[in-house]
């Protein structure tokens, strides 16, 4: 797992390392079960407070990617509603896409005007 924040980013550290954390646990990089290091330990990787750390573990409890169990530690949520199967599956269109030498901002495009259209086939 790469631990940066970038200070001049604009977005803010809690946002970055958030994020950084939630893309570990969708691309199953992180488990469920999976500790995460301890607080103290990320506050030091990541160059920043521990308020800091602790308000992205907050956030990434509360949309329930990770849970607390007070005095061990964080733990990635056995609730997680993503299945391996959906990144596998994104990782083979991209695969087919890339051999068609289709750029990544015509992916962009197709894929925004699928979202809006909102017809999904089950």
């Amino acid at each position: 797992m790469l631990y940066e924040v970038d200070k001049h980013s604009g977005i803010p550290s809690y946002l970055q390392i958030m994020n950084q954390i939630k893309k570990e646990i969708i691309m199953g990089n992180l488990k469920e079960g999976d500790q995460l290091p301890p607080v103290r330990e990320l506050s030091t990787v990541f160059k920043v407070n521990i308020n800091t750390i602790l308000k992205a573990l907050d956030k990434l409890e509360t949309s329930g990617y990770i849970e607390a169990q007070h005095g061990i530690g964080f733990f990635v949520s056995k609730n997680i509603d993503l299945k391996k199967g959906i990144v596998d599956e994104i990782r083979n269109c991209v695969e087919k896409l890339k051999k068609e030498d289709i750029d990544l901002e015509t992916i962009k495009l197709i894929l925004e005007e699928v979202w809006k259209d909102g017809q999904f086939s089950e």
